[in-house]
């Protein structure tokens, strides 16, 4: 019986994948940029079992006890596994167990995290060491977008290959490049009520969707610079008009998406007095409750402390750029 253990971290994207051209295949309508984490992280173990006539899925609580996936989660990594079975032409079973570092389902990129460690895990466990671009196709298929953005770390983009189907991960710097932290603030976390694949599939109905399409390219462009240049002032303008925009059009998908909560708009008020104060903080959101605040390492302790003293802030989780996933003790 052959095991792997693999951490990936989760993923904090700058330039947001929003909306699919193919929803069933997490097809992206246009590219993405993201900042690999370091601390909020998935460990998936992954054992190849010889005589098993189904798949065991296991979740690890706080405590790192194992018990029963639920059922949807259990749905989720199953159909991954088929697919991975599919493309190595191998019909064994395998015993999965996976932990999260950090909350689940709130907006803060752990199906990214859990389905690049799936897929790492279960390529190991198969024998099989696919490049760099074609695991992120792998994980990509498990239907969640992002965890292509996952597999490697420092500072990603992600689009379409050529032909529309292969994707191209591009590394635009490694993780020594720019030591940006990430501050979160937990606000809520409750499991959203509207899935972000459900907020893809809602998207083209905002008629500020195309819009957004039309400004794509130039803030592409903004970012890749900056990151180049570590130029945070430049980098925040662009990532705040992003989150601001991606909530924008899930407010205005039919139906609308409310991820917000009044926590939020506290963080989001906070952030900008510190900005007014001399602090370089800036902030982002993904499909969730929860606010990113991008800063330099000179800052987070500031920034950690100020959000801390928010009594809609019920907790914070101080990140920053990582190196990618890695090698784990295993769960079992």
């Amino acid at each position: 019986m052959r095991t792997a253990s693999v951490a990936a971290p989760a993923n904090i994207a700058f330039i947001k994948y929003w909306g699919a051209v193919d929803l069933e295949r997490a097809l992206p309508r246009n590219p993405s940029i993201s900042m690999t984490l370091r601390a909020c992280t998935t460990v998936c173990t992954v054992r190849a079992l010889d005589d098993a006539a189904d798949d065991v899925v296991e979740v690890a609580d706080a405590g790192g006890r194992l018990g029963p996936a639920s059922a949807r989660f259990e749905g989720a990594i199953r159909a991954h596994l088929d697919r991975l079975r599919r493309w190595a032409d191998s019909p064994g079973r395998f015993r999965v167990a996976t932990r999260n570092s950090f909350p689940t389902a709130v907006g803060l990129a752990s199906s990214a995290a859990g389905f690049s460690a799936l897929t790492l895990a279960a390529t190991q466990a198969l024998g099989r060491e696919p490049g760099l671009d074609e695991v992120a196709e792998l994980a990509r298929a498990s239907g969640s977008g992002s965890a292509a953005r996952s597999v490697t770390g420092g500072f990603v983009e992600w689009r379409l290959g050529e032909n529309g189907e292969s994707g191209e991960l591009r590394v635009l710097a490694d993780a020594a490049h720019w030591d940006l932290r990430n501050v979160i603030a937990i606000v809520d976390e409750r499991p959203k009520d509207v899935s972000s694949r459900e907020g893809h599939r809602r998207a083209p109905g905002s008629p500020h969707y195309r819009a957004r399409m039309v400004e794509l390219p130039a803030r592409l462009e903004a970012v890749r610079r900056a990151i180049a240049e570590r130029d945070l002032a430049a980098l925040g303008e662009v990532i705040e008009e992003e989150a601001i925009e991606l909530h924008l059009i899930a407010m205005s998908s039919r139906p609308p998406i409310f991820y917000w909560e009044p926590g939020t708009l506290a963080v989001l008020a906070r952030v900008r007095a510190l900005r007014a104060e001399g602090l370089m903080a800036y902030a982002t959101m993904d499909a969730g409750a929860n606010v990113h605040v991008i800063c330099e390492a000179a800052d987070e302790p500031a920034i950690a402390a100020a959000l801390e003293e928010l009594p809609a802030v019920e907790r914070v989780i101080r990140d920053g750029v990582g190196a990618g996933p890695a090698s784990a003790p295993p769960l079992f």
